[in-house]
């Protein structure tokens, strides 16, 4: 509706409308440019990239106005070999990452049932890093990284093999995307140019392991935050680049909001993102969610949420 004091010009200054108005003035209808790099290195099968899902989303959630994120994929494992693959963590074969991988699941409360390395092992995180590069090149940044984290469910949690074309298709096409296409572009040479420009990204940023995080500035002055670490390690690397005595965090989406988003979540990553106590989870969940929304289930011992909608 027009406000009738709209109406009335101004003889003086020849404006019709809200007075008060400066004669010319500058002004700027871009968004302000983010200065800051975030480069955040992973593998598709790393498990302390698993691990670190709760405190990277919130560091993203509520830092994330200050950075461009990227996700770069590092190439951890090409294929198994008669010579060890990780000698310094005393992995030669598939068999020795089953402890591995339920030791760190155990350590993270991001459950991790690994059993399939013994029966059904990846033979490669090739497969999945391609199918990446081609949904981040023909759609964007957000969906890749949903694949991401799709795929690490399947197999983490689920003791799927996100290497085997099959999977790779059904879990694209739960994104909405046409999987059998996507799969297919991935084994095409385009497609390993795009994962072999990531592996030489990584190595200029001089990442050895993953996951690592680089806090990068205009002048490529940066942060090396390397392996699983608390937020506050995080926050910190980005204070000092940028150069400030206090960032202000934007405030947590709503519970709700969130596991629509996500569709599913692990009582330890709405731990992190809340600041509460695993005694305190059902009661917050019933709190800010009602009982048609989500549902419960346990896995190795740990609650997880999907969403109803």
């Amino acid at each position: 509706m027009t406000n009738d004091n709209d109406m009335i010009c101004d003889l003086e200054t020849g404006v019709c409308g809200v007075a008060g108005e400066e004669e010319m003035e500058i002004i700027d209808f871009n968004q302000a440019q983010k200065s800051i790099e975030v480069y955040y290195v992973t593998d598709p099968i790393c498990s302390h990239c698993w691990a670190l899902d709760p405190v990277l989303r919130r560091f993203k959630e509520q830092y994330g106005h200050e950075f461009n994120f990227h996700t770069v994929m590092g190439g951890l494992l090409e294929k198994w070999s008669d010579t060890p693959v990780d000698p310094r963590n005393g992995i030669s074969g598939p068999a020795d990452v089953f402890g591995h991988w339920r030791e760190v699941g155990a350590h993270s409360r991001m459950p991790i049932d690994g059993s399939l390395m013994l029966d059904n092992p990846v033979q490669s995180s090739y497969p999945p890093s391609r199918v990446f590069k081609v949904i981040q090149k023909n759609n964007n940044n957000e969906l890749a990284y949903d694949y991401l984290r799709r795929s690490r469910e399947a197999l983490f949690a689920f003791n799927r093999n996100i290497a085997e074309e099959s999977i790779m298709i059904d879990i694209v096409d739960h994104l909405g995307l046409d999987g059998e296409a996507i799969v297919k572009e991935a084994g095409q040479p385009p497609a390993r140019q795009l994962l072999e420009e990531d592996f030489s990204l990584a190595r200029s940023l001089g990442v050895r392991g993953f996951p690592t995080i680089i806090i990068m500035n205009k002048e490529n002055k940066g942060v090396k935050v390397v392996g699983s670490r608390p937020l506050e390690s995080y926050v910190e690397g980005l204070r000092q680049i940028l150069n400030t005595e206090e960032i202000q965090p934007k405030q947590q989406p709503s519970l709700s909001n969130l596991l629509d988003k996500e569709k599913l979540l692990f009582s330890k990553e709405i731990e992190v993102m809340y600041d509460i106590e695993k005694s305190e989870i059902n009661a917050f969940v019933e709190k800010e969610l009602t009982p048609s929304r989500y549902q419960v289930n346990e896995l190795l011992g740990e609650s997880y949420f999907t969403s109803t909608k």
